[in-house]
Parts: structure tokens; sequence; C-alpha cells
């Protein structure tokens, strides 16, 4: 067998560990497109009425249904693999690089010269700045639970993709709405501060606090076992919940998109232009630094994906279910798991040619 076709086995083999939600997770979202466009169509009613259950601007509804989404996730963050950063000091530092001081302010400039510039004659002028919104929104926070999936992908490192995910969640909590705050008002949209601190105190801070005390709680009743017996019964909930999300928002935006099927394109341009871009430059970086692949291979996935359940639950926070925002973020999702495919795939395709490149770096 040539190299080649032993590469395509290998990544195969890979894709197969996925479960089956995750592995088809875009045929899900698209059919919840179309199941919440179609619902939205039939009972406009019903939809109204959730969109009313409102406290202090947070719908009840879609919010249970986040953290059905989030603290299983989060469940999986353990903070005491930061005591391990030192370990892989070189792929932290350009994965934190690529995630807090690239990724935010590249999707913003992508936004502004696809959405605000050249597609700006094919997309409704209304929400312009709120689509450009939303992509701010699905780059400002690092993923957190695929990258559990992305990294067994790639044969990455565990405790350097733990140590990783941990520190990230830590920034995450006092970074999130200060670089979001920035991008938006270098964008000339007003920030509404105190929904944006709201959503980082019920998406980030409480369901970080949560997660960690019910992980604790399992491992002193019944050590990791228990950990992770209930991590793969949560797992279908939390895609279930997010599934779930999607048809709320797409009954919301039917009537829309049935207007302006275009957008859905032109916004996944500018999401699929900055995932490429961050990834090969984490990727890169990690060959000048001399990191093993197995570090290269997660910072990459790392760097370059999204934790769009968060970006999901800010954008219909700040600017509501029938927003541009909350629809960009929509298609972050749906455009994920084949896009992080690609790069795994890539990721494990130039193995032999990274190690090459970190070799010599290593050698001097």
């Amino acid at each position: 067998m040539s190299a080649s076709a032993q590469a395509e086995a290998a990544i195969q083999s890979r894709k197969a560990a996925m479960g089956t939600f995750e592995r088809y997770l875009t045929l899900w979202v698209a059919l919840c497109i179309v199941a919440g466009i179609a619902l939205g169509a039939v009972m406009p009613g019903f939809f109204r009425a959730l969109g009313r259950m409102e406290v202090a601007q947070v719908n009840i509804p879609v919010a249970a249904l986040i953290w059905l989404m989030i603290v299983p996730m989060l469940l999986r963050v353990d903070f005491a693999a930061m005591g391990q950063v030192t370990r892989h000091w070189r792929g932290i530092a350009v994965t934190l690089g690529v995630n807090w001081l690239v990724k935010p302010f590249s999707m913003a400039l992508l936004g502004w010269l696809f959405i605000g510039w050249l597609f700006r004659p094919w997309l409704p002028e209304g929400q312009i700045d709120s689509y450009i919104a939303g992509l701010i929104l699905l780059a400002a926070a690092p993923c957190t639970a695929m990258v559990f999936v992305w990294s067994r992908l790639t044969d990455g490192e565990p405790n350097f993709t733990l140590s990783q995910v941990a520190l990230n969640d830590a920034i995450m909590v006092v970074a999130f709405a200060p670089v979001v705050g920035l991008l938006l008002g270098l964008s000339a949209i007003t920030v509404p501060w105190d929904t944006l601190l709201l959503s980082v105190a019920l998406y980030i801070i409480v369901p970080l606090v949560a997660a960690q005390i019910w992980r604790r709680s399992l491992l002193a009743s019944g050590g990791d076992a228990a950990l992770q017996r209930m991590l793969k019964a949560l797992n279908p909930v939390s895609l279930v919940a997010l599934l779930t999300t999607l048809v709320l928002l797409f009954g919301f935006q039917g009537e829309q998109i049935l207007a302006q099927p275009l957008v859905i394109l032109l916004l996944a341009v500018p999401i699929l232009i900055q995932v490429y871009f961050n990834a090969g430059l984490a990727y890169l970086l990690n060959r000048q630094c001399g990191s093993a692949h197995s570090v290269a291979g997660p910072s990459a996935l790392i760097g370059a994906s999204n934790f769009f359940e968060l970006a999901v639950a800010a954008a219909i926070s700040l600017f509501g279910f029938e927003s541009g925002a909350a629809l960009a973020t929509v298609v972050g999702v749906l455009v994920e798991v084949p896009v992080m495919l690609s790069v795994v795939h890539i990721v494990m395709r130039t193995r032999g040619w990274y190690d090459r490149g970190a070799g010599r770096v290593a050698a001097r």
C-alpha cells in the first residue's frame, strides 16, 4: 500500500472513531434549517410566544438549551492540567497568540472586507453590521469541546490539549467581553455592555463553575470511570440541545432566509478563509518553533475552531433571535465539521513534511 493510501486509511479510521452525531453534524444542522423554516411558516404564533419568554433580555427557553449544550462540554475541562503548561510551552504560546491576538482581529478584518464591502450589494442593508458582529462573536472564543475530537483525529498529545483548553477557558472568563467590545466598537456597532457582561456570566462563568463542581463530585464518588460514563451519557443531550436551538433560530429566521438564500453562502466565505488562515498560521509557527507534530496538529485545530455554542448564545442575547448576528453564528455551526475535518486531513497528509522541518529546528 502506498504512503498516500496508508494516510487516507488512517484518516478514515480516525473519522470512524467520532460519534454518529459528531460525524454527521453538518447533515443534522441542514435538516434543522429545513425543519425550523417549515415550522416557522406553519406556526409563527408559537415561535413569537417563545421569543417573548424573556427575563432581563435573556430568553428562558434558549438559555436552558444553551446550558444543556455548554455544561457537558465544560465538564471535560480539567484545570489541574494547567500545571503541565510549561511542558509544551512553544505550542501553548503559538496557540494562545493565534486564538487571542490573531483570530478575532482577522475575522473582523474579513468581515469588514467581504460583508461590509465586497458582498454588500447582495446583502440586506439593515443587517450588514449585525452580520459582522456575529462573525466577531464567532471568532472571539476558542473551541472547547470539539477540540478533544480534533486532537484525537490528529494523534494529538492529550496533555497538551487538556492544558491548552483549560488555559483558554480561564482566559475566556476575562478576555471575551473586552475583545468583543473592542471589535464591535471599531465596527461602529453600539455595544450593550450590560447584556454582554450578563452573557459572559450566564454562558461562561456560571456554567464553568457548575461544571467544575460537578466534575469534582463525579471524580470523588466514582473516579475517572464515573466521569467518562457521565460524559458519554451527556454527549447526545448536548448535541440535541444545539440542534433544538437551531430549529428555534431558523423558526424566527425562515422568512428572511427564504427571501435571501444567498446570505448563508456569502457569510460562509469569511468563515472559511479565517479557518484555513489561522490553522495554517498555527501549524507553520509550530514547525518553525520545532514543536512535535502531536502538538502542532491540535494547536492548528484549536487555533482555527470556534466555541460556536457560546457565539450563538451571545448573539441571541445581544442582538435577538431574528438578527443577522444570530444567523452568522449559525453559519459557523453549519460549516464547522466538514471544514475542520478537511484541516485534519491536511495536517495528517503533511506529517512527513512537518517532521522534516521541525526536526531540523530541533537539531540546531
